[in-house]
């Protein structure tokens, strides 16, 4: 952390960047999580969330947090696409 004298706080950027620097490097590009209608595919490394926002947003796509919102029948296209492009994923 950087120093500070004991009555400032660092910021939330100050934090974040802490904390993602403390953290290994994510296992995998993209996740998939199955919830039954619907897929939450999360780009969970740069390279992944670069990938999905390069190759699935549009101006109709829906989000849940981060993570794009899709329907079962259009995941294994975009699977196999970043496999393709050679991410890891889950």
């Amino acid at each position: 952390m950087p120093n500070r004298n004991s009555n400032s706080h660092p910021s939330h950027e100050e934090l974040e960047a802490f904390v993602l620097a403390a953290l290994p490097p994510p296992k995998f590009d993209l996740i998939f999580e199955n919830h039954g209608s619907i897929v939450l595919i999360r780009g969970v490394s740069p390279a992944g969330q670069a990938w999905l926002d390069e190759n699935v947003g549009n101006d109709e796509t829906q989000y849940f947090g981060n993570a794009i919102v899709a329907e079962p029948r259009y995941c294994l296209p975009i699977y196999e696409g970043a496999v393709e492009a050679g991410l890891v994923v889950s």
